[in-house]
């Protein structure tokens, strides 16, 4: 196939797996890709090496995240709200924004999410032991990330199944299986809907919880409003379910098709930590994020012009052979996997790294403790999307284990 010929658009592009033959060419052939939508939209530079990702992370002045983060254009009334999402933001609104919402991550916080968390997995496994099979996907990843996340946001228990489904429905917006016959758009203002009523609930029921903080505080002397609210459940109740969702998934599925490497954290837990970094380079949860050209300028000698569109792609720069030796090698004691991009780099780094990290040394520590001998019973099936590298069902058998009950 010609170079010419290659859509990292294409949806079939990603149906199996993430894309890394296709990756790994442009890398060597075309580190600056041309890639032209075909949906009548300008096209735009896709980066493929690891020192490019983090140059064009790191020069927000050069390469703005406020036109948009995805690869397509919005239309002006959807660009004005998605500018309002913190992820879509510039310095110097982007700190004030950020510094708003550390307030929520106090060490009190933390230290109670951290046992929280552990009774959490604990009963996860409980749920799934005896049986012998189950989903990894529903049964086991998908519970600890939304469970925490919902924990700490302050959303009621009987509001969790929904927020769940809610988060599932619009990251999963070019799945129809998923989605069905909702349009994006539709579950996008459900969100805001389900915001602005948890808000209201927060004002009259405060609680110590990081929904409480956002809602009683102020940013740059401004009360947060309903918009603004909506924008914070979007990227922390949707983004922080389904990165650490994926990774657990896909870390799983590594480990099972490894099970020397998975026999060795098992007999020594401390090779855990390394572990969980190797993950997260081999298989990062998001493929891409975009940014927007503000002056001419180039990138590895290609002119690039004010007003183009830039997309990073953290899969490729995680197996960039300049940096990681024997890249598409799966190896839990890699000696610098902790410099994967996995959580972006730069002002956009990832605020909730440290809490995901927590809960995927928490669930992996409860299941391969607990499950020593799990292994697929069907081919994965991935979710439809060149944004997400995600996965809707794993299925997966094992020899049935006691419950443990409470901690």
């Amino acid at each position: 196939m010609s170079l010419e010929h290659i859509d990292l658009l294409d949806f079939d592009l990603y149906a199996d797996a993430a894309p890394h033959d296709t990756w790994e060419r442009l890398r060597n052939e075309a580190p600056v890709f041309w890639q032209p939508e075909s949906d009548g939209g300008p096209g735009f530079w896709s980066v493929l090496k690891y020192e490019d990702v983090k140059h064009v992370s790191r020069t927000p002045e050069l390469f703005s995240s406020g036109q948009g983060t995805n690869i397509f254009d919005a239309d002006p009334e959807t660009l004005a709200i998605l500018q309002g999402i913190m992820i879509n933001m510039d310095p110097p609104r982007h700190g004030l924004y950020r510094g708003h919402i550390n307030k929520g991550f106090t060490p009190r916080r933390v230290a109670h999410l951290e046992r929280y968390a552990a009774e959490v997995a604990r009963d996860i496994v409980d749920a799934i032991a005896e049986r012998g099979e189950c989903d990894f996907v529903e049964d086991v990843a998908a519970i600890l990330p939304m469970t925490v996340i919902c924990e700490m946001f302050g959303i009621p228990e009987g509001e969790r199944r929904y927020a769940y489904e809610l988060a599932n429905r619009l990251i999963a917006a070019d799945d129809p299986e998923v989605l069905g016959e909702e349009t994006s758009d539709e579950v996008f203002m459900e969100v805001f809907a389900y915001a602005t009523q948890l808000a209201a609930y927060k004002r009259e029921h405060p609680g110590e919880d990081l929904a409480t903080t956002l809602v009683h505080g102020e940013i740059d002397g401004q009360p947060v409003d309903d918009l603004v609210f909506g924008t914070f459940v979007i990227m922390l109740v949707v983004a922080g379910n389904e990165t650490t969702r994926t990774v657990t998934t896909n870390g799983m599925r590594r480990l099972i098709e490894h099970p020397d490497q998975r026999a060795a954290i098992a007999a020594d837990f401390d090779l855990l930590p390394n572990a969980l970094e190797e993950m997260l380079r081999f298989d990062p949860a998001v493929h891409h994020f975009r940014r927007s050209v503000l002056a001419d300028t180039e990138v590895r000698g290609q002119p690039l012009r004010e007003g183009e569109k830039i997309v990073m792609w953290y899969g490729s720069a995680n197996r960039d052979e300049d940096v990681f030796a024997d890249a598409h090698r799966f190896d839990i004691r890699r000696a610098n996997a902790r410099d994967h991009l996995a959580f972006g780099i730069g002002q956009h780094f990832c605020l909730g790294a440290n809490l995901a990290r927590l809960q995927l040394r928490t669930i992996f520590t409860e299941v391969l403790s607990r499950i020593p001998d799990m292994e697929l019973a069907g081919a994965p099936r991935r979710l439809r999307s060149n944004f997400i590298n995600g996965v809707k069902e794993m299925r997966v058998r094992f020899t049935p284990v006691a419950k443990l009950g409470p901690l």
